[in-house]
């Protein structure tokens, strides 16, 4: 993976037990999945086909928790222990999902649609953005779109921070 070796912003290595203090924070953020060629199905929405690389779903964290959201996201593909309470949960626990990486900015600003308008491209229709108008917030590329998802943070006037999750090789 040609962007992870020379990434645009340095990439540290996601630590359960000393989790970055931009955590704390609300923001926005982006999942980053590799995936094998499947079709899952995802709750009431039913069936999606998805193509052999990488889906790219974006996600909000204004709550209360903030980007603690990110380590539940986090935490939940590594255990695949919980029952799905959101759409992107589903690849969470899919088999031929594995979360990647995670790249997340610091806001308290509403820029999910913004960020996902930014990333475009091809997405998967309708996946994601039930409390929006947006065409979707999972979107696909065949190669790791890590670069250009950093680019789409800047593009928005956001300051990124990436973490991985996995050995993308994996």
């Amino acid at each position: 993976m040609k962007e992870l070796s020379t990434p645009p912003i340095p990439l540290d290595i996601f630590d359960a037990s000393a989790p970055s203090p931009i955590f704390s924070e609300k923001g926005v953020y982006c999942l980053i999945f590799k995936n094998r060629e499947c079709t899952l199905s995802v709750g009431k929405k039913g069936d999606f086909s998805f193509k052999p690389g990488f889906h790219t779903y974006v996600g909000s964290a204004l709550g209360p928790g903030g980007l603690k959201r990110v380590l539940r996201h986090i935490k939940l593909s590594g255990n695949r222990d919980k029952k799905p309470k959101w759409h992107v949960d589903y690849l969470h626990l899919g088999p031929s999902f594995s979360l990647v990486c995670v790249i997340c900015a610091p806001t308290s600003g509403r820029f999910e649609c913004t960020l996902a308008s930014e990333i475009g491209g091809e997405s998967v229709s309708g996946f994601g953005c039930t409390d929006c108008k947006c065409k979707s917030h999972l979107f696909y590329r065949a190669e790791n779109p890590y670069g250009e998802i950093v680019k789409a943070f800047t593009a928005c006037g956001l300051l990124p921070s990436g973490f991985i999750c996995q050995n993308p090789e994996q």
